[in-house]
């Protein structure tokens, strides 16, 4: 199949519908078992792809080939001002799965089933809930494929809170029921930092490097083409000029050109499922690039990501028109209230984000940001920005980005720049990553767009400094940061950790005059039935029960174990 002039392989993007389950449903939404909403609801479909910064050619990279991005673009609005709240995958992910920022859940460290001193689960505050899970409790049939990573679950699909997905591990829609409108979380592996590992055929350098390149080879099929060359790539003046920097950025722009045939293909299959006109597309990525001095950083280059939303004309909020651009300032925790008022579902009072979609909102004066424990290292810095500067704080002022990490020092570039740097070969831009980072930082990103000139000593912004020092303050106070608790302590509080995890309490079922009743024992937990053996549904009230229809229940705590199963009869 040919899709932007990539050809596509192997795997079948789109799997054949799940007929029995699906008529389960359509009478049961039928028969008013599934809560009821508007006349017609927007479908959702977001397309992430990971690891990567505005490296697209509708936001202005003449070296990206991305055709199909390109043209979703001027089918909808580019949001060209969007940062995720830390620069590596699962607290950002956290965060915006959750729409609370990470360090106030316990989500903040990197990350939580790999810690050198134990894994464990994150566990929200019990009132927080995934905002899938809201969506599907109104209705919506969700899904998502094989990476889920949001701390209080593991990084891939059946490791969750079985509530917030009606499937995991598909890449469609079919699942649902005939007209149910549907959010799906599709994900786009090919852009991760290991696809500038050396790929499989070359010598591993190490048992990360070897199983990375296997995992590639069996979870991508697409060809990755040669649409960039080495000489072609522009560098930003933190890279050395060597071959070997120039060689790994071409392959990240492969990559980049291979995950644009894949958003080709699902864009391909929604027009011939007759569901562009009601599917609301959004296209973006989980952090900024996979690449050193970006993935895990503060900078810019490690939070600011392209965003594209294709809104259908009916849905399409007033004052936007196909080919637009947005400058406002977007952070990650917006998703959560944007998605669910797109829905049409009250957005939870819990939530620190805000509706960006909204032109009754007013447009955000910050963004913030974190990065804590990074694998087996200790850091803790935050963040704020606003249109033109970015504060950043550091408890560990001696921490260099550039240290040594197993898995980043894969990549051959990262390992060419340190030895660069222990020779003494380095300019005073590509030294500074490797350099202590000094308690404060203050960048003037007008007149310094790639943060390589602190101005917090600079008496002429001496005001801007407090502004964005007195803004980090509050904001710290308002969502609650937890990072000033040592993890082992938070791992204790939480009670995960270790072999035996908590266990959450199976719900009180009672049938009263065909009506079930469910009440959840475990504070927090999310509850969930089926009838007889139709599809799981989230519980938000009383049911009605056919006489004789059996009935299933258990309940989750996230971060918990989920509880057994209670049955029951309708009578």
């Amino acid at each position: 199949m040919v899709c932007g002039g990539q050809r596509v392989r192997g795997r079948r993007w789109l799997q054949g519908p799940k007929a029995v389950r699906a008529l389960v449903a359509g009478l049961l939404l039928a028969a008013g078992s599934l809560q009821a909403g508007p006349a017609e609801r927007p479908n959702i479909l977001v397309l992430m792809a990971e690891d990567l910064s505005p490296r697209i050619g509708a936001f202005g990279d003449a070296v990206a080939v991305t055709p199909r991005l390109d043209q979703l673009a001027r089918e909808g609005v580019r949001y060209h001002r969007v940062f995720t709240t830390a620069g590596v995958c699962a607290p950002s992910r956290a965060a915006q799965i959750l729409g609370v920022h990470q360090v106030a859940t316990g989500s903040q460290h990197m990350r939580t089933s790999t810690r050198p001193d134990g894994a464990y689960t994150a566990v929200p505050p019990p009132q927080v809930k995934a905002y899938p899970e809201l969506l599907r409790a109104a209705g919506y049939y969700t899904f998502t494929d094989n990476k889920l990573d949001y701390q209080f679950s593991g990084p891939f699909k059946g490791t969750g809170p079985f509530t917030l997905w009606s499937d995991e591990g598909v890449r469609d829609w079919r699942g649902r029921a005939e007209g149910q409108p549907f959010y799906g979380l599709v994900n786009f592996m090919v852009t991760h930092e290991s696809g500038v590992f050396t790929p499989l055929g070359s010598l591993p350098l190490s048992r990360r490097h070897l199983l990375m390149q296997l995992y590639r080879w069996w979870s991508i099929d697409v060809d990755i083409p040669r649409a960039v060359q080495p000489e072609q790539v522009v560098l930003p003046p933190y890279y050395p000029d060597t071959p070997t920097v120039r060689r790994d950025l071409a392959r990240h722009y492969n990559n980049i050109a291979a995950m644009d045939a894949e958003v080709g293909a699902i864009l391909d299959q929604l027009a011939q499922d007759g569901l562009a006109d009601n599917t609301i597309v959004i296209w973006t990525t989980d952090h900024g690039d996979g690449l050193p001095r970006a993935k895990r950083e503060l900078y810019d280059s490690g939070l600011q990501v392209p965003m594209i939303i294709r809104w259908p004309a009916r849905f399409r909020p007033a004052g936007l028109a196909p080919g637009q651009r947005d400058h406002r300032l977007v952070s990650f925790v917006d998703f959560a209230p944007t998605v669910l008022a797109l829905a049409g579902v009250t957005a939870p009072d819990y939530l620190q984000g805000q509706d960006f979609a909204s032109d009754t909102v007013p447009p955000r004066r910050y963004i913030f940001a974190a990065r804590d424990r990074i694998d087996a290292v200790m850091d803790r810095q935050r963040a704020v920005r606003d249109e033109r500067f970015k504060y950043i704080r550091s408890s560990y002022p001696e921490q260099a980005g550039g240290h040594p990490l197993a898995f980043r020092d894969n990549i051959d570039m990262v390992r060419e720049m340190r030895a660069l740097y222990a020779a003494g070969k380095l300019n005073p831009a590509q030294r500074q990553w490797f350099e202590a980072p000094g308690q404060e930082r203050l960048f003037d990103l007008q007149a310094d767009p790639f943060e390589l000139n602190d101005v917090s000593a600079d008496p002429r912004y001496a005001a801007d400094l407090q502004r964005l020092r007195s803004a980090l303050d509050v904001w710290t106070v308002r969502v609650g940061d937890v990072g000033d608790e040592p993890e082992a302590a938070m791992v204790a509080r939480f009670g995960t950790g270790g072999e035996d995890k908590p266990v959450t309490a199976a719900p009180q079922m009672r049938i009263d005059n065909g009506e079930l009743r469910l009440r959840a024992v475990t504070e927090g937990s999310s509850l969930a039935y089926r009838l007889d053996d139709g599809p799981w549904q989230i519980y938000r009230g009383p049911v009605a029960l056919g006489r004789g229809q059996a009935v299933t229940a258990k309940a989750v705590r996230y971060g918990w174990l989920a509880s057994d199963t209670v049955t029951g009869v309708g009578h």
